[in-house]
Parts: structure tokens; C-alpha cells; sequence
């Protein structure tokens, strides 16, 4: 029987556990087999954790806490495949040098496109695993170790996965999950690897011209989709403080917009939130015709998940269904804008990084004017969610057509102001 886990929407693991199970004991056997030395970043990450006594402490503890009965997969011995942070590092090390591709297993062929996030899903729900990844020199080390792999993954080197193999990202598989691509998507297939020079220039690839229009450009009263996104919640009445970290996860709005002198404007509004997924577009776009009154960047953590979330709760790890808790807590962006209707006025774009890279790229400057549909931004490779945050004197109706769950389309109209 497939052991299902509902957390893994947006396609960014498999649903089927025992997929990534065997991803993970090929990955344990490859570095055991060949050991690299540490690069110097992840030389720094042991130097953290073993100078730290906290971090030292929740590093171990976190490993110690996953639950010894299944469904927490245990390599032969019966430990979980992830012993401890030594081993832990090691996967890292290997992963840095790597791009994701489409995994092939005796079950079903599925991306892994959190690796890192695979290899620390049953530490992340434990409680020294929040206490480690909430923690400011942990995240930090995160940071500087997703620069390096981002530089691979800038480079021509990481074009290895952009092939029509079984596991590329032009294959069988990939193609399954990504129909039409060649009509979809700026590419050249007579090109190798489709034109593009390097696996972050993939994942940020462009619609082609007239893919997605722009619906209602011209109506003010029509706030239209900033990403090409799934629909994950909407909330009213906003509190400036709440508790986002236990069941229901409510938005706190001081921490979601990081104490910002415009935030008071903004209690007692409205929240629209939607993610993005794993083979889809990750360019974001104007709501609305306005202009940009100020931009702020973020930092924030990278793998810490809501406790309601987590253990003995039998569906631990992974941030899905914790977008509510990481709009307060992750790496994110915040885009301001005045629209140029007066019913909304001043509203919030929050992009928020999920997991692994997780790089936010502001591409718009403060008193840009804005079109709906103009490009403010990006997410380079990493999980990634989105709010659109409207004031308490904005009356939002939001469009039947989309209810929680539902796919929406960039440009498509989300909501009618009154």
C-alpha cells in the first residue's frame, strides 16, 4: 500500500513516502561510498553546531525525538536513514553540487525538489528541530550555504538535469507534469537543453507572449492574480498580534510584515493567500494598477515548521501546511503598493520563501508606476507562497470561481472591490 502523506502539496516532494525513502538511501549510499571532504561552508556549519552548546544540543535532540514506531522510516539497523548532524552534513555536501531531477523508484517517478528538505523531514517536526531552525545563527549558516549552491545552480554546470532522460526535466516524467511546454514557456528545443544556460534560469523561465493575458486591465474595482499559484486561504479581521504558531495558524500581522512603520494601517484587513508549485511559473506580477510606495527585504528561517504541525501528529516535516506560521517566521519581501482605485488604496504583496534557495528578487523600485500584470519580481529555486494583504476600509469580495484548492491562473480576476 502507497504510504500517502498530505503535506506534500505543490509537488515539490512525492506523495508517496517510500519514494523518497529511496531517494534518500541512494543519496546515503552515494556519499558513503565516495566521501568528499567538507566544503569550507559546510565545514563552517559543523564549526556552528559544535561551538554552540544550544545549537549543539538541538542538533542532537532533534534526531533523538523522531518517533521510533512507523510510519518514521528506519534504515536496517533501525535508526531513522538521517542519524545525526554529522551524517546530515555529509548529505548536504553532496547536495550543494547538485541540481534536482525527477526521481525514479520501484514505485513511481517523482521530483524531489526539496532535497534538503528530505533529508531533515522527520527532524523538522520534533521539538529541538523548531528550537534549532527558528534559531538566528542557524539560519544564517543556512543562508550562507544556499549561496553557494545557488551559484551552482547558476551556472552552466547544474544544465545536466535539463535533458529528455528519464529523470530530466524534458523527459517522460517531467513532460507529465509540465503538458505543453514547449507553447507555455520561452524555450528553443532545437537548441540543447532547450536554450537555457543554467537550471535557475529553467525555473525562472518566462510565459510566451499572449500565454497569460491580462483580464481586465483597465478596472480598478478588479484585483487580478499576482502568481500563477493554488488558492490556500483567505482570512478577514486581522489581528496586529496573533498566535501563528498553534492550530488554525491566524495571521499576526506585525510579524508578517516585520513591525514596518505601515502595518497599523493594515490591522483589521484583509488576507488572500496562495502557493506556488513546483513545476510552474515563479514570476511575480502587479494585482493592480498603482505604484510602488516602498519595498522591503526579509531575512527569516528556512525550515521551521508550525508545532500543530508537527509530531505526534502523523504528518510531520515539510512547510505545506504551515504557510499560515511562515508568513510571520521565513525569508520574505514586501512590496507596497498604492493602487490607483481609492477604494483599496494601499495594499501588500508578500512574497515568502519556503525551504531550500529560497531567493526573493525585487525587480521593481520604489515610486515605480504599475500596470496590472507588470513584473515586481521572483523566486529563484525554493519553495515559495504569496500574500496580498488590503486594508480594514477595503470591502474584497473574492471570486467564487477560485475557492481554497483551486489553481488560478496569473492575470486571473481574484477579487471585486466595492
Amino acid at each position: 500500500m502507497s504510504v500517502l502523506v498530505r503535506h506534500r502539496i505543490g509537488g515539490w516532494l512525492p506523495r508517496d513516502h517510500r519514494v523518497l525513502q529511496q531517494w534518500l538511501a541512494r543519496k546515503i549510499a552515494q556519499v558513503e561510498a565516495d566521501p568528499q571532504p567538507f566544503h569550507p561552508v559546510i565545514q563552517e556549519f559543523q564549526d556552528l553546531i559544535e561551538t554552540d552548546a544550544e545549537i549543539y544540543m538541538a542538533f542532537h535532540q532533534m534526531f533523538d525525538q523522531v518517533p521510533t514506531k512507523p510510519p518514521y522510516d528506519k534504515d536496517p539497523t533501525g535508526k531513522p536513514q538521517v542519524r545525526d548532524y554529522m551524517h546530515m552534513l555529509t548529505l548536504f555536501n553532496a547536495i550543494i553540487s547538485e541540481a534536482p531531477d525527477f526521481e525514479q523508484s520501484d514505485y513511481e517517478v517523482g521530483l524531489v525538489g526539496f532535497p534538503i528538505n528530505a533529508i531533515l523531514d522527520w527532524p523538522m517536526g520534533t521539538p529541538a528541530g523548531l528550537t534549532a531552525f527558528v534559531n538566528d545563527k542557524v539560519n544564517a549558516q543556512f543562508k550562507k550555504m544556499f549561496d553557494v549552491w545557488a551559484t551552482f545552480l547558476t551556472s552552466s554546470a547544474s544544465c545536466y538535469v535539463l535533458t529528455t532522460d528519464a529523470t530530466g526535466w524534458f523527459g517522460p516524467a517531467a513532460s507529465a507534469a509540465m503538458p505543453d511546454f514547449t507553447q507555455t514557456y520561452v524555450c528553443d528545443p532545437t537548441k540543447q537543453y532547450y536554450g537555457y544556460n543554467s537550471w535557475d534560469h529553467f525555473f525562472t523561465r518566462l510565459f510566451q507572449p499572449g500565454v497569460r493575458p491580462v483580464m481586465f486591465p483597465d478596472d480598478g474595482r478588479i484585483v487580478i492574480s499576482a502568481c500563477e499559484s493554488t488558492v490556500y486561504k483567505t482570512a478577514f479581521d486581522i489581528k496586529a498580534l496573533d498566535t501563528f504558531w498553534l492550530k488554525g495558524e491566524p495571521y499576526s500581522l506585525n510579524h508578517m510584515l516585520n513591525n514596518d512603520d505601515l502595518a497599523p494601517q493594515f490591522v483589521g484587513g484583509t488576507v488572500y493567500q496562495a502557493f506556488l508549485s513546483a513545476t510552474k511559473y515563479h514570476r511575480w506580477h502587479s494585482p493592480v494598477n498603482g505604484k510602488v510606495t516602498k519595498t522591503v527585504m526579509i531575512p527569516g528561517t528556512y525550515y521551521a515548521e508550525s508545532p500543530a504541525m508537527g509530531f505526534p501528529n502523523p504528518d510531520p516535516g515539510a512547510p505545506d501546511l504551515s504557510q499560515g506560521f511562515i508568513t510571520a517566521v521565513a525569508a520574505r519581501s514586501l512590496i507596497f503598493i498604492e493602487a490607483d482605485n481609492p477604494s483599496i488604496g494601499l495594499m501588500c504583496f508578500i512574497a515568502v520563501g519556503m525551504a531550500e534557495v529560497s531567493t526573493c528578487e525585487i525587480t521593481v523600485k520604489e515610486g515605480q508606476a504599475l500596470k496590472k500584470g507588470d513584473e515586481m519580481g521572483m523566486f529563484h529555486f525554493g519553495g515559495s507562497t504569496h500574500c496580498l494583504v488590503f486594508r480594514p476600509g477595503t470591502s474584497v469580495t473574492f471570486n467564487p470561481d477560485y475557492p481554497i484548492g483551486a489553481d488560478v491562473p496569473l492575470h486571473a480576476p481574484i477579487a471585486t472591490i466595492a
